[in-house]
């Protein structure tokens, strides 16, 4: 039988690896310095080389007006949640084969959940939830 105590240390020792898989919106703003050359997020944000990427979870791919996506991501069925978001992001051309993103990917998973914490922070409007 497991005793109240071990469960509560147990908790413990996983609480920290839970607060770091969920990010660090600050930091993730930094990184997304690498995705501001081609993407804009925000009250102001427009498409640019890219699609403006407020409220990007939950969106379908392909859906922001007025870009002019590839056939592929147009028709890549994906509703962008946090896992498919995580996949791309590490590698666009793996997870989507023919998209015209040429951004090579991030392969720091620190960098990974720190930018998932910058865009989760903007609704569809662009304004700060």
């Amino acid at each position: 039988m497991i005793s109240r105590g071990f469960v509560v240390i147990l908790a413990l020792l996983a609480a920290p690896a839970a607060a770091h898989a969920d990010g660090d919106a600050a930091a993730g703003q930094k990184v997304f310095l690498k995705c501001k050359a081609c993407h804009q997020i925000g009250e102001n944000a427009k498409n640019a080389v890219g699609p403006e990427l407020n409220g990007l979870f939950g969106r379908h791919s392909g859906s922001v007006e007025g870009y002019k996506y590839s056939d592929a991501n147009k028709n890549s069925g994906i509703v962008w949640d946090e896992t498919v978001f995580r996949e791309y992001i590490r590698n666009p051309k793996a997870k989507v084969p023919g998209t015209k993103m040429s951004f090579p990917g991030l392969k720091d998973d620190k960098d990974i959940d720190n930018i998932v914490a910058y865009l989760k922070q903007f609704g569809p409007d662009g304004k700060k939830m």
